[in-house]
């Protein structure tokens, strides 16, 4: 692997991740600064600026055949992204777009699997979810993924199992088959607890609570929510989709008052 792009990324302000990779490019040569230039896109990508993105990725095109797999599987990946993500409009998500993510996410699938490069496979792998958006088809990915981070001993695989088992869990609930999802969330929250970051530990704690509403077990899910909603209070980031499910939980209850409150905290948060 080449540069470490780890401390410069905060995908949640794109605008300072691309301020940082621009920083590093001033002193950055070779693989470096192309894999670099593919962050750059996809700081674009995530502001919906795909044009834009695109534009990054065709000015580094000229030196890719003389570059490196990661830089090449890099340049593939963001190129897909461009044309299918999560950042996407359904409007945008045409069938001439989505087979051209396709074709981008195969040729870094194939590119990084024959470099052994397990953690940019997996990447890869997740992406084909945005093309293929049945359940099943989502479960297939998803286990193909987890077969993945299972076989690979490369620390930037194993940094994938809680997602993977996220997006396991969601094509699972997407099927009915809750008992299984909540095993998928459960073991992702488990590696989220030893980690350090604390949203994606009350997303996974979320996860969790979501498919106990789905199972019934609304006890169990009241107090988590409730738990979720005070730390996320204190942390100063109100979660409009904690709210959702306290208005859903109080509905069921017959307790019209609540689900409003919590229908209203919802609304002003634009969710």
């Amino acid at each position: 692997m080449a540069i470490d792009l780890g401390p410069l990324w905060d995908f949640s302000k794109p605008e300072l991740s691309e301020q940082r990779f621009r920083q590093a490019l001033e002193s950055a040569t070779g693989d470096d600064a192309l894999i670099l230039h593919t962050q750059v896109a996809r700081t674009h990508g995530l502001r919906r600026d795909f044009d834009r993105a695109r534009e990054v990725l065709r000015s580094i095109e000229p030196k890719l055949a003389d570059a490196g797999a990661e830089a090449r599987v890099r340049h593939a990946l963001e190129w897909g992204r461009t044309y299918a993500s999560a950042t996407h409009a359904p409007e945008l998500l045409t069938p001439p777009n989505l087979e051209r993510a396709r074709a981008s996410f195969q040729a870094a699938l194939k590119a990084a699997r024959d470099a052994g490069l397990d953690g940019l496979a997996i990447d890869a792998i997740h992406m084909f979810a945005f093309v293929d958006t049945a359940p099943a088809e989502q479960l297939k990915w998803a286990q193909e993924a987890l077969a993945v981070v299972n076989a690979s001993s490369q620390a930037t695989a194993k940094h994938w199992e809680a997602s993977v088992r996220n997006n396991l869990g969601r094509a699972l609930h997407q099927l009915g088959r809750y008992e299984e999802a909540l095993e998928q969330f459960r073991q992702a929250l488990a590696i989220r607890e030893r980690g350090s970051n604390a949203q994606a530990t009350r997303i996974a704690h979320w996860l969790v609570a979501w498919t106990l509403r789905a199972l019934n077990r609304s006890d169990e899910a009241l107090a988590i929510q409730l738990r979720l909603e005070r730390e996320s209070d204190a942390a100063g980031q109100p979660d409009g989709y904690v709210f959702e499910e306290l208005e859903a939980l109080y509905r069921a209850r017959k307790d019209d008052a609540r689900a409003g409150h919590y229908a209203e905290r919802r609304r002003a948060l634009g969710k």
